[in-house]
C-alpha cells in the first residue's frame, strides 16, 4: 500500500468514528470562542489606547 492511499483510508477511518456534536455542545463552543475573541480584543484595544496616550504624550503624533 502507498503512502497516499495509507494516508486516506487513515482519513476515512477517523471519519467513520466521528460522530456529530449536539447543539447544547455547539453553542457552548461557540460561546467560549466569542467570548475568548472579545477578550482578547478587548486588551488589544486597552493596549493601543494606552500607546496612543504614550504617544501623544511624548510629542509623537497630534
Amino acid at each position: 500500500m502507498s503512502v497516499i492511499e495509507r494516508k486516506i483510508s487513515e482519513m476515512i477511518q477517523t471519519l467513520r468514528l466521528a460522530k456529530k456534536t449536539s447543539k447544547e455542545d455547539y453553542t457552548q463552543h461557540l460561546r467560549l470562542v466569542v467570548l475568548g475573541l472579545m477578550a482578547v480584543g478587548g486588551i488589544a484595544f486597552v493596549i493601543k489606547i494606552i500607546a496612543e496616550y504614550i504617544t501623544v504624550g511624548t510629542g509623537g503624533r497630534g
